[in-house]
């Protein structure tokens, strides 16, 4: 599978970031152990992180015929972009939502997302593995659908 892995605002400071929510790994910590991780070892990864919502939808227009499936934590963007949320539904690229912390269990305003309608799965809270989780949830649906 041909795969983006995409991170959206403030993801370029994990590490450094409230670190006792998000860890102390920073993003090239993270990419690296996903492309090295067993699983996503036969899959063909491309990583892209922005601090802009445009440089973001301009990304996945511009892989959308390249990319299988989508792996995006969209930080911030998860709870207000409805531009994000109609260009993974435009793309018509198989997307799963991931969060390293739990959304469900902070602030009010990250309890909702408008991108996880039209993604396939969301996937929160589960630190970094969330990331291998979602290529295996892509992996299924991309199965089910041949």
């Amino acid at each position: 599978m041909k795969l983006l892995i995409v991170n959206g605002p403030n993801l370029n400071l994990l590490g450094e970031r409230e670190p006792d929510v998000y860890g102390k790994e920073t993003l090239q910590d993270l990419n690296e152990w996903i492309a090295m991780h067993e699983y996503a070892d036969e899959h063909e990864l491309k990583f892209y992180q922005s601090n802009h919502e445009g440089e973001i939808l301009d990304y996945l227009q511009g892989n959308r015929h390249w990319a299988d499936g989508v792996v995006l934590n969209a930080g911030a963007l998860t709870h207000y972009s409805y531009a994000l949320a109609d260009c993974i539904t435009a793309c018509q690229v198989p997307t799963v939502e991931v969060h390293i912390s739990d959304i469900h269990k902070r602030e009010e305003f990250r309890k909702v997302s408008v991108i996880e309608a039209v993604c396939i799965k969301q996937i929160s809270g589960f630190g970094k593995n969330g990331y291998v989780d979602a290529i295996k949830a892509l992996e299924l649906f991309l199965q089910k659908k041949t």
